[in-house]
């Protein structure tokens, strides 16, 4: 069974994929994919410097990925060309990892987990059998960014505007995990709907 991870930013995306890592699913994750295709080097690293300029690179040569992000999402139109040069990339990865599992599962209640941040909106719900919305509060949202990330409300806002409304993402779900408490609530949360998984995979 092949599970896509999805939500908003700032929800807990990754920490959903690292319990159920801990849970016995095999997990896959765009955001780790994103960095390989942007490692130093490789073609899309290449595109985007010569699309963005040296001004996004860190002092080792990599691409900061935090200063990408800011003039993306201050920018739809720098946000699209970004996404021209990696998603192909990263959807053809994610394509190969997921035919890989299916040819070879290991054992019928063998589950992979595929977190994928925009999946909906790249339509790749049609490569999971289930699609798992981690949802939360925009103020909990805002709350995070802030805290975590060093940007402003407004920033945050700007990001979480530029994505799929929560509502959407929810309403198109098979199964859905909020996230506003403690991690504690979250992995009860997480364990309940891994326990649903399993029984449905014994059926």
């Amino acid at each position: 069974m092949i599970i896509g991870i999805t939500g908003g930013i700032g929800t807990g995306k990754s920490t959903v994929l690292k319990i159920l890592a801990e849970l016995g699913a095999r997990t896959l994750s765009a955001d780790d994919i994103a960095r390989e295709v942007l490692a130093k080097g490789e073609p899309a690293y290449r595109e985007v410097l010569a699309h963005f300029g040296s001004a996004v690179l860190a002092a080792g040569g990599q691409i900061d990925r935090q200063v990408l992000a800011g003039i993306i999402f201050a920018d739809p139109e720098a946000r699209h060309d970004l996404d021209t040069i990696t998603h192909p990339r990263i959807i053809a990865k994610i394509n190969r990892a997921i035919r890989a599992f299916r040819d070879e599962p290991g054992s019928e209640s063998s589950v992979l987990v595929v977190e994928i941040p925009l999946l909906m909106e790249c339509g790749m719900e049609s490569i999971v059998d289930e699609v798992i919305v981690v949802a939360a509060e925009q103020e909990t949202q805002i709350r995070r960014l802030t805290s975590r990330g060093g940007i402003s409300r407004d920033e945050a806002l700007r990001r979480i505007g530029s994505q799929m409304s929560m509502t959407d993402k929810v309403r198109r779900a098979d199964r859905v995990i909020r996230n506003d408490s403690d991690m504690q609530s979250l992995r009860e949360s997480v364990e309940a709907v891994w326990r649903e998984i399993l029984l449905l995979l014994h059926e």
